[in-house]
């Protein structure tokens, strides 16, 4: 999204979060934002906590995924944006996206708002909806997001104007390791937890006696059929190979 981004507006610089250690190895890792911004030159601030002098110098902040509170002297010091993909008030939270595919939600969208200090329940500055395919993972979502949510942003930066959220608010909690367990015993309900937590997360089961991660799979006369999986230990690989293996 930032790519996007910075071809068609000014951006003055990046604010992310600090690096922090990932990885077997435990070394530190930079945020995807921060190695988007160095690749396009840009401007990197990486405030454990951010204050007034951190974003001084600009009137509007596009907020993507940051993950920090932001505290009121912040909010009244810019216009703060904030880009969630879903059609709010619906999915409030952490996991818009996974949620909307775990309730087997037909259409999503992204909604372009004011921060205000409630979760997410700031007034709307734009929003639009696209349905979601078959076969679309969470991956294909947030992709499809972003491409929104920068036309969207094109018509919102130059003047910027809000209308509130409008129905009842649906909160879409932080995912939690039960959420990654299938119920192989129903299948459709299988087959949207694996397709809500892929590519970047994954749902489990047990298969041929091996407990294993799923990443891909489709339903066949109303049977989960595994498509692509990862046993513990290994590697992802099609099932037909991980079959293959077993023989």
């Amino acid at each position: 999204m930032l790519e996007r981004l910075a071809t068609r507006h000014d951006i003055a610089w990046v604010l992310t979060r600090p690096d922090r250690p990932a990885g077997r190895g435990r070394k530190e890792r930079p945020p995807a934002a921060k190695v988007s911004a160095e690749r396009l030159g840009l401007e990197v601030r990486q405030p454990e906590r951010p204050t007034t002098d951190d974003i001084a110098g600009v009137d509007t902040i596009v907020l993507v995924a940051y993950g920090v509170l932001i505290p009121d002297d912040l909010l009244a010091a810019a216009l703060w944006l904030n880009v969630h993909p879903s059609l709010l008030p619906r999915w409030r939270g952490a996991a818009p996206v996974e949620r909307a595919l775990l309730a087997g939600d037909e259409k999503t969208g992204v909604s372009i708002i004011k921060l205000v200090k409630e979760l997410d329940a700031g007034p709307i500055a734009a929003q639009r909806a696209f349905r979601v395919g078959e076969d679309d993972d969470a991956g294909a979502v947030y992709e499809r997001s972003a491409e929104l949510a920068v036309d969207l942003l094109d018509e919102v930066l130059p003047a910027p104007a809000f209308h509130e959220q409008e129905g009842e608010p649906t909160y879409a909690h932080k995912l939690e390791a039960a959420d990654r367990q299938l119920d192989l015993a129903d299948p459709e309900d299988a087959l949207r937890r694996i397709r809500a937590l892929s590519p970047h997360i994954g749902a489990r089961a047990e298969l041929d006696g091996r407990p294993m991660t799923i990443w891909r799979a489709r339903l066949e006369g109303g049977e989960l059929i595994p498509l692509e999986v990862q046993p513990d230990g290994g590697r992802r690989m099609t099932y037909e190979e991980f079959r293959r293996g077993l023989r």
